[in-house]
């Protein structure tokens, strides 16, 4: 156990004694969001150092979070929950649900890193809702604070999303020019986006049946329903 005890019988803080070394739960999250392997959890917690993400992973299997999956063929290692952290779902998913409702939109929408941002849109993104063919979607962002502020998303049939943060070098079927803000803001639910357009804080130019059908193609959060959700107000 990584963290010091808090000397005390309480159940929740025994709970927190396994969930409350930094990382932890964010790492659960982006397993519960489909990465399993070190890249994918490292791409989707930037902030965190590879020695620090393999001694987090480490932990959690010793305390049976995680099983750790080794293909003998590849030798490519998986981390998967187990069933003593899938437990854990109603009381994250609450607490998400607690955080929209309770932390003021500025606050939760502060960050800027657009990396981030794009690596959680790329597996939102329903393939079967885009034309059957490939399908190149450009976003720009004026206040990412990530080295790159420019992604493609390219769809092909019966393929992974592919993000990129250089030039493919195919012509872009959609152009999106927002700021990472506005867009985590409909990502979220704490902006809506047929007001941010009307507003000018979102602007799509291009194929009309992409720009016109993104709300069908583009999944936003599970969070974004919940009642009582705090609205950004600019």
């Amino acid at each position: 156990m990584a963290s010091k005890p808090y000397g005390l019988f309480c159940p929740t803080s025994k709970a927190c004694e396994v969930l409350n070394p930094r990382w932890t739960i964010q790492i659960l999250g982006e397993l519960w969001g489909g990465s399993t392997r070190f890249n994918e959890i490292k791409r989707g917690l930037p902030g965190i150092s590879p020695t620090l993400l393999a001694n987090r992973l480490r932990e959690m299997q010793e305390n049976g979070l995680i099983e750790r999956v080794e293909d003998p063929a590849t030798g490519n290692i998986d981390y998967l929950r187990t069933d003593k952290a899938a437990e854990l779902d109603d009381i994250l998913q609450g607490l998400a649900r607690w955080a929209q409702r309770h932390i003021k939109a500025d606050i939760a929408l502060e960050d800027r890193n657009a990396d981030v941002l794009m690596w959680t849109l790329q597996k939102r993104i329903i393939v079967n809702e885009l034309p059957q063919r490939r399908v190149v979607v450009r976003f720009n962002f004026s206040d990412a604070t990530s080295p790159a502020s420019t992604y493609w998303l390219i769809s092909r049939p019966g393929e992974p999303i592919e993000l990129c943060a250089s030039d493919p070098g195919f012509d872009v079927d959609l152009y999106i020019e927002t700021a990472v803000e506005v867009m985590a803001g409909i990502y979220l639910g704490r902006r809506t986006l047929d007001r941010e357009i009307e507003e000018g804080r979102f602007f799509m130019s291009g194929e009309a049946i992409l720009s016109k059908t993104m709300k069908r193609w583009l999944k936003i959060s599970i969070y974004a329903d919940t009642d009582g959700i705090a609205i950004a107000e600019i």
